[in-house]
């Protein structure tokens, strides 16, 4: 019997009204080893966004209380969260007007399901990339970390990371080198409504630390500016 990723896979919200496409898309990502969450309309959405956080998000134009633009526009407010607009309507000005305002791509229904999955593991991929588009993969020879298969080792024993671990180490290793704000962190990590919560970072960063066997008092890998924020130093 094969053992459960250590890493917790790349969650993908779909934010559609339709009940058959919402299906569809939970066989088709789920079939490609990714995680789900589902929602009916835009307000739901923002709310599971906010609330349980996703890798990726896969969002309706035509919803029944907001339009995806809207939905879109309120997420970019707090969120670089890769979104993939869905829509009946094909027109250029239509694509033009969700890429202007902040979507990664759009596809438009009826679409391949090779193709949409295509796309999602181009933008999943691009999430993972650093300032130079470059997907890091870190390895001193007792830490392994690569962020392209999602796994993180030491001295070769796969470590058993949760979601919001495995978030901040992508985070920072993405970032390496250079102090990410504690606001930041809380944003991308927990949402918009804890970017003050940093008792909840001090628990976390306490955890991570002992998984990949690092020291607040002798660190290796994860550095605390005091009253600024974390820096992964990959040196």
């Amino acid at each position: 019997m094969a053992e459960p990723p250590a890493i917790p896979p790349a969650r993908v919200l779909v934010i559609d009204d339709e009940v058959q496409i919402r299906r569809f898309l939970d066989i088709s990502l789920r079939a490609q080893g990714y995680a789900t969450v589902q929602a009916a309309n835009g307000g739901e959405g923002l709310r599971a966004l906010a609330g349980e956080g996703a890798d990726l998000v896969i969002l309706d134009i035509g919803l029944p209380d907001m339009e995806g633009h809207e939905v879109l526009a309120e997420l970019r407010q707090w969120s670089q969260v890769p979104v993939i607009m869905l829509s009946v309507r094909g027109g250029e000005a239509e694509k033009v007007r969700a890429l202007d305002n902040g979507a990664n791509d759009y596809v438009t229904k009826p679409f391949g399901t090779q193709e949409l999955m295509a796309r999602v593991r181009a933008l999943l991929r691009g999430r993972n990339a650093d300032g130079d588009g470059q997907v890091p993969l870190f390895d001193d020879g007792h830490l392994r970390i690569d962020l392209a298969r999602r796994e993180v080792r030491v001295d070769g024993a796969a470590v058993a990371l949760t979601r919001k671990e495995y978030a901040l180490l992508a985070l920072l290793l993405r970032n390496a080198g250079r102090v990410v704000t504690q606001p930041q962190i809380l944003q991308e990590v927990w949402g918009p409504s804890h970017r003050h919560d940093t008792h909840y970072l001090r628990i976390l960063v306490g955890r991570l630390r002992h998984k990949l066997g690092d020291s607040a008092l002798q660190s290796r890998y994860l550095f605390t500016e005091p009253g600024v924020g974390l820096r992964f130093q990959a040196l």
